[in-house]
């Protein structure tokens, strides 16, 4: 039986999903076609464009809605609990199980369990979860009985899984089992005119919880709204509408001029994000990657620059005028990779009358670096992972959000390069 556009609306009304984009209602479409079989659903999408609300239609219009549905995102979940969270534990198995413990797939029989992030979840924990897809069963951390289970699984990435499954990292056995049918949520740059719905809808319910007057947009406002590309989606533009609802109290309308101080200055990590996810789905290291690199080709040219002001100082305030987008760029580029702790380079030009300068040293103390210099990845990533610690008082949650990986990823990382104290 074909889905009617009315019946799509009023799934999007009860699920609080606002939008016109063809797009979109495919997406609704789709998930309402599926939700009365058992069929496992793999809905992709980026980071913020709203893919829970997905699995909330698949179960709720499922009969399964009257079982429990339980959200969980595998990217924050450490690796050395996750098998015990998802599928429990018998008292002793580990160190600190003292008591038996159920897990998500026990509670949650006869109901949905939601997978966020799967790309993240480890290799052994992915057999595991392949079994249950399989067979419905599971084995408990440090039992040897096997378990029965009824549940639906909805799984969600917003990286490319077949390109981690080339890398060895994600099952291929396991992505073609959770992808029976695939659905897409768009990026909200995709929704066209849905940004100016949503924006309208949030800027009333913030004027309802603040008790203020309804923020409105000119139409040189709409314009350039709609034309920015918002990285963060959904969840980034409900937190800047928040945001001008609290702070322009003294002016509702807003225009282009105004809306422009508001709104994120983009930086080369999402330009080159954007660039790179469409062709591969890059993951957030490989994007740090990307920056280092070019960092490093920058770095060089900058060497070059400096060995020519101390061999020519009577042209160094020119040579720097006529370089001045290099360090820009580079300025850029270590906002981006250190987390707004940008490195200024100031090169200022000598005067006639100063202090005259060792040239043979200091050009070849420069031009020796440069012979010299070498990018080691494990080595930056090292510092970058002491610096965010140690900035964040060794609270693990924090530093991995300011290095924009997940909980366990960091986790890994800090037993790989041996960092816990």
């Amino acid at each position: 039986m074909a889905i009617t556009d009315s019946e799509i609306l009023s799934v999007k009304q009860r699920f609080g999903i606002i939008g016109t984009s063809s797009q979109l209602n495919h997406a609704v479409r789709v998930a309402m076609q599926v939700a009365p079989t058992d069929m496992s659903v793999l809905i992709t999408g980026a980071s913020g464009s709203g893919k829970e609300s997905f699995s909330k239609i698949i179960h709720h219009l499922s009969p399964r809605k009257h079982g429990q549905f339980i959200a969980i995102n595998c990217g924050s979940i450490p690796e050395g609990t996750i098998d015990s969270e998802l599928f429990g534990h018998e008292k002793g198995s580990f160190t600190g199980a003292h008591e038996s413990r159920k897990g998500y797939f026990e509670v949650t029989n006869g109901g949905t369990i939601f997978l966020d992030e799967i790309g993240e979840m480890p290799l052994a924990t992915q057999a595991r979860l392949l079994r249950v897809l399989e067979n419905g069963e599971f084995i408990k951390v440090g039992s040897s009985k096997v378990v029965k289970t009824d549940v639906r699984v909805v799984a969600a990435t917003n990286i490319n899984l077949l390109q981690k499954v080339e890398e060895g990292k994600f099952r291929e056995d396991l992505y073609y089992r959770l992808s029976t049918v695939p659905i897409f949520v768009p990026a909200l740059r995709e929704r066209g005119k849905d940004i100016e719905l949503l924006f309208r809808k949030f800027a009333g319910d913030f004027a309802e919880k603040y008790k203020v007057k309804p923020i409105t947009l000119t139409e040189d406002a709409k314009e350039i709204i709609i034309k920015y590309r918002f990285p963060g989606n959904i969840r980034q533009l409900k937190n800047l509408v928040e945001q001008i609802s609290v702070l322009s109290s003294d002016q509702k309308e807003i225009d282009g001029e105004k809306l422009q101080q508001y709104l994120p200055k983009e930086t080369n990590l999402p330009a080159i994000y954007h660039g790179l996810q469409e062709k591969d789905n890059i993951s957030e290291r490989e994007i740090l990657y990307k920056v280092l690199f070019d960092m490093r080709k920058d770095v060089n040219e900058l060497k070059k620059i400096v060995l020519e002001s101390v061999v020519n100082p009577a042209k160094a305030a020119q040579i720097v005028k006529e370089n001045a987008g290099l360090f820009e760029d580079i300025d850029s580029k270590m906002e981006t990779a250190v987390s707004r702790e940008s490195v200024v380079f100031n090169l200022a030009s000598e005067s006639s009358d100063s202090e005259q300068v060792d040239e043979e040293e200091e050009v070849q103390d420069i031009s020796h670096e440069a012979e010299d210099d070498s990018l080691s990845i494990e080595k930056k990533e090292k510092e970058l992972i002491l610096r965010a610690l140690s900035k964040n008082n060794n609270k693990r949650k924090y530093a991995a959000k300011d290095l924009g990986i997940s909980e366990r990823t960091l986790y890994r990382k800090i037993k790989q390069y041996e960092l816990e104290e």
